[in-house]
């Protein structure tokens, strides 16, 4: 499945991820300055352009500007996971969208839960650690360690199982006023998280490989 990449202001990564020739990159805003210096191709430059001197010029490799009102209701994030949508991508990797402004890395958890509601996957990504949402499953091939995470995300989790973890739940109900789903662990076996009914926010390990991953 092809793959929209969206790069924000935020901290860049270590190390550019591989970008496939179909899939589609978008620079939001101050992410655009990361993908020329990484080399990467940017598709679309969408933002209000405050954190850009000014928009791309059309001397450059001529990516398809599309400039937003400084004073709007979304993030410049949200625009580029919005054109994304309506061109049919499914799958979303966001890369410098948490680790800075405190309220920009929560305001892209929530587009997060924004992608499952539109029948979509986002990952939202930094050197160490990968969040995403789910509605219905998710599983993991074997790892030795690491630490993993679940919370309910937007409202109850119900139905909720871990297995193949080192503490495992069986249709319990998650809410977002306990993080009774936070510092769980990878033993060596494969991870299943399932829920019946709500959203779960799961953050857990860069690398760790996900089974059936979009």
């Amino acid at each position: 499945m092809t793959k929209c990449y969206v790069f924000g202001a935020g901290p860049p990564p270590a190390k550019p991820p591989y970008v496939a020739e179909d899939d589609m990159v978008i620079a939001a805003d101050g992410g655009y300055l990361y993908t020329k210096k990484a080399g990467l191709r940017a598709d679309i430059v969408i933002g209000d352009f405050d954190s850009l001197s000014g928009a791309p010029g059309h001397e450059e490799d001529a990516p398809v500007v599309v400039r937003l009102p400084k004073e709007k209701d979304q993030t410049d994030t949200f625009a580029a996971l919005c054109y994304g949508l309506e061109r049919g991508f499914k799958a979303f990797h966001i890369y410098g969208g948490m680790g800075g402004r405190l309220d920009h890395t929560l305001a892209n958890i929530q587009c997060l839960a924004f992608l499952l509601d539109q029948g979509a996957r986002g990952y939202l990504h930094d050197d160490e650690t990968v969040m995403t949402a789910i509605c219905s499953q998710l599983q993991f091939a074997p790892r030795e360690n690491g630490v993993i995470s679940v919370f309910a995300l937007g409202g109850p989790a119900q139905g909720v199982c871990l297995r193949g973890l080192k503490y495992e739940l069986e249709n319990e109900i998650l809410t977002p006023d306990f993080p009774l789903g936070v510092s769980n662990e990878f033993i060596g076996r494969p991870a299943h998280i399932s829920v019946e009914c709500g959203k779960l926010l799961v953050t857990y390990p860069a690398g760790t490989q996900e089974l059936q991953k979009q």
